[in-house]
């Protein structure tokens, strides 16, 4: 009898353990392992349209800000989830995560790699995405959300150092701001303050410095001279004129 006594608390701690055990499984606990796949498993939705991921991990308050600029609420997220067209086809592949878990919050910061197929013409893309877990009810869903698209340069093309000679000289942009442009056998540069940046072609009248968004264009008169530089910024131009 004393053996059985004994064995009772036991019992008792051990089934104490078992529920802890089974409520973290439920979602009072949660792992950056397991940010990434429920994270990854929103991904692998994306291209067959499955919004089913997307209703489950998403609260019905959320907040999600994406890479074009748009913020919408869970029902305008949910909505956007649709199947690829025909003859496209692509993943999204989660990488570089890093969180921060404290009580009931829990921060991912992570890398998303795309590659799509458009009737057999390869794209990638490169964006980082935020996300901020909250654990409501024992349930982990993400409360908001904001992407970025990572800034690629355009593919250089092909110069034409025939119209070298329109382009070179200096610009100004008002009392003591001026630049200058120049040309070093087929390449073109321009150089301000002592800065000196090469421009890469997209076109032959169309360039771009590596690293830096926006195009630098050159606007001619009615006579077809380059009267102006135009440095092109987020589809806005600030305009150089050129210097006689």
């Amino acid at each position: 009898m004393k053996l059985l006594s004994n064995s009772t608390p036991l019992l008792a701690v051990i089934l104490l353990i078992s529920n802890v055990a089974s409520a973290d499984a439920a979602g009072d606990t949660i792992t950056q392992d397991e940010l990434v796949r429920r994270t990854q498993d929103l991904c692998d939705a994306v291209a067959p349209g499955n919004q089913e991921p997307w209703k489950k991990y998403f609260a019905d308050d959320c907040i999600f800000a994406d890479e074009k600029g748009r913020t919408m609420d869970k029902a305008a997220l949910v909505a956007d989830i649709t199947p690829m067209p025909d003859g496209y086809s692509g993943t999204i592949k989660v990488v570089n995560a890093k969180s921060r878990i404290y009580a009931d919050t829990a921060v991912l910061s992570y890398d998303l790699n795309e590659t799509e197929t458009i009737f057999g013409q390869n794209l990638t893309a490169r964006y980082h995405t935020t996300d901020t877990w909250l654990r409501r009810n024992s349930a982990w869903q993400i409360i908001a959300s904001q992407a970025h698209r990572y800034y690629e340069d355009p593919a250089i093309g092909k110069s034409d150092p025939k119209k070298f000679a329109d382009f070179t000289g200096s610009y100004e942009l008002g009392p003591g701001q001026t630049r200058t442009v120049f040309a070093d056998g087929d390449k073109l540069f321009i150089e301000r303050k002592g800065k000196k940046e090469e421009l890469f072609p997209e076109t032959s009248e169309l360039f771009f410095r590596k690293g830096v968004e926006g195009r630098i264009l050159f606007r001619h008169d009615d006579r077809d001279k380059v009267e102006a530089l135009i440095d092109r910024r987020n589809n806005e131009d600030v305009v150089w004129r050129k210097m006689k």
